[in-house]
């Protein structure tokens, strides 16, 4: 089958983020399909944007046909960004006939967190006589009104959920990052049929062949190793809505010696994290850089405890679909986890504990406890996860997954 997926901002392992779609299109040419990735020449995800001299310049990447439009940079979330969406939309639209031509859809799916693809989706599918599938990574306009402080009457917002609606009422299926979201969707016009959940997951490959660590993590890692360190680590970004600030807290509580906090990455938010440390001669935290993506099964080797937090918010109704989480389940690392939230994978697996997001005081007691169980007990918490993730989120099973909808 010729599958087509429009997401804007869609990357690979030399670019950087967002990975996803690379993903599934790397499992569907596996499987003998022909894919297109329709995506812009600029994302604030990637590491590397590339220079695109013309529309629907072609890459090919591992066998996957990228086709790039300019729709400009931006910075931040304000105006400039938005007139990027309507420059990739806006194309996508004027260009269907040209796509329909040289690509031939058999399938169409509209990937790029805000729902306005949706148009451009429905109009290539059509003329394709194509199959049309909705993916929805954030829950958009949502997250617009309840985290960024917009009027739901905003003219962006009215615009954004007729859009939605729209994709909705008008894919054959809707597939689902947030598992919780179907009642939701089906307020706003979908059929309880069309919803499909498909979270992210592991690449094998990258865990059988794993990148080694940059010098200076492994180094400082290794002489934590060799002081008897007991380490909980969190990996990934330095955000307001990381709620780092409890993990700071919780640090400061714990009384146990040999616990080591260790926060692995880059953000907003470290700098002013490193200063609180020192200024408050929080000892027991470590901050060191990031690692690239496939070194971060080493990094979680060094690991005891996998913590993961997020902020409290509303739109964690829908549940949360976190690469994270899956990650630290693969390493057979119990998961801490402090995020106010129902039926997550942690839960449902067994494979770590739940505690209240922003208590530092429970975070403390809950650490302490991790570090005081039977070796065996946190052996066999995360022997669990790691099942977990190999019979339900790879990527050569979620890949399946997919195929089967359209297929």
């Amino acid at each position: 089958m010729n599958i087509l997926l429009i997401n804007h901002y869609a990357g690979s392992p030399g670019m950087g983020m967002e990975f996803r779609p690379y993903y599934f299109a790397r499992e569907w040419i596996k499987m003998g399909h022909h894919v297109d990735i329709i995506a812009a020449d600029y994302s604030h995800l990637r590491i590397k944007n590339l220079q695109v001299h013309e529309d629907f310049q072609t890459e090919d990447i591992d066998g996957i046909k990228y086709h790039w439009i300019k729709a400009g940079q931006y910075e931040g979330n304000g105006a400039k960004r938005a007139l990027t969406m309507f420059r990739f939309v806006g194309k996508l639209w004027l260009h269907a006939g040209k796509i329909v031509k040289e690509y031939r859809p058999d399938v169409v799916i509209t990937s790029s967190t805000y729902p306005l693809d949706t148009y451009a989706g429905q109009r290539i599918a059509k003329g394709a006589k194509a199959k049309l599938i909705h993916e929805v990574h954030d829950m958009w306009p949502a997250t617009l009104v309840e985290l960024g402080g917009m009027s739901r009457y905003h003219p962006f917002v009215v615009l954004m959920q007729a859009a939605e609606n729209s994709a909705y009422r008008h894919s054959e299926y809707v597939v689902s990052l947030p598992p919780l979201a179907k009642d939701y969707m089906v307020k706003h016009g979908m059929k309880p049929e069309k919803f499909v959940a498909i979270p992210n997951g592991i690449v094998k490959e990258d865990w059988e062949n794993p990148e080694p660590l940059p010098e200076r993590q492994r180094k400082e890692l290794e002489k934590l190793r060799t002081e008897g360190k007991f380490i909980v680590g969190y990996f990934g970004g330095h955000a307001l809505s990381n709620a780092l600030d409890m993990l700071l807290d919780a640090a400061k509580e714990v009384k146990e010696k040999d616990i080591q906090f260790v926060l692995v990455g880059n953000g907003v938010e470290k700098e002013r994290l490193i200063k609180r440390t020192e200024d408050e001669k929080i000892k027991n935290v470590l901050f060191l850089p990031p690692v690239p993506k496939r070194a971060v099964p080493k990094l979680l080797q060094y690991f005891d405890c996998s913590f993961i937090s997020l902020k409290p918010s509303p739109l964690y109704r829908f549940g949360i679909c976190l690469n994270k989480m899956y990650d630290s389940m693969m390493a057979a690392k119990p998961v801490l986890l402090a995020v106010d939230v129902s039926g997550s994978p942690v839960e449902k697996f067994k494979c770590g504990i739940i505690v209240r997001a922003c208590d530092a005081n429970e975070i403390a007691a809950n650490v302490e406890k991790i570090f005081r169980m039977p070796e065996e007990r946190r052996r066999e918490m995360g022997v669990r996860g790691r099942l977990a993730v190999r019979e339900y989120f790879d990527y050569d099973v979620l890949a399946v997954q997919f195929v089967d909808i359209f297929s």
